[in-house]
């Protein structure tokens, strides 16, 4: 099972980007889906989650700005950002998960500067 995030770069503040992850392997149906993000010297965080059902989680600080959805048909889930902040820079992480397993991605860069 692989999971290659992509999108990542650089933004001005108040600008908009989109992630994408795709899951190479069987698992993607049975899997809820998540973005997470680093920041340097803090913890990994998570930033929105969407069940296979297709219920969505987010983490305060991106409420109302980001949005998370996923397409079965491809084994991709995506992650709109928009309205960035200069502390929505980080390493974003793309997380598969359920019951039995728990994959995650390399990460994608997404640096807010203007």
């Amino acid at each position: 099972v692989q999971l290659q995030a992509s999108g990542g770069g650089l933004v001005q503040p108040g600008g908009s980007l989109s992630l994408s992850c795709v899951v190479f392997g069987s698992i993607f149906s049975r899997s809820a889906m998540g973005w997470y993000r680093q920041a340097p010297g803090k913890q990994r965080e998570l930033v929105a989650t969407i069940t296979n059902g297709g219920v969505r989680n987010f983490a305060d600080s991106v409420k109302g700005r980001f949005t998370i959805s996923r397409d079965n048909t491809k084994n991709t889930v995506y992650l709109q950002m928009n309205s960035l902040k200069p502390e929505d820079t980080a390493v974003y992480y793309c997380n598969a998960r359920n019951a039995l397993f728990d994959y995650w991605g390399k990460g994608t860069q997404v640096t807010v500067s203007s």
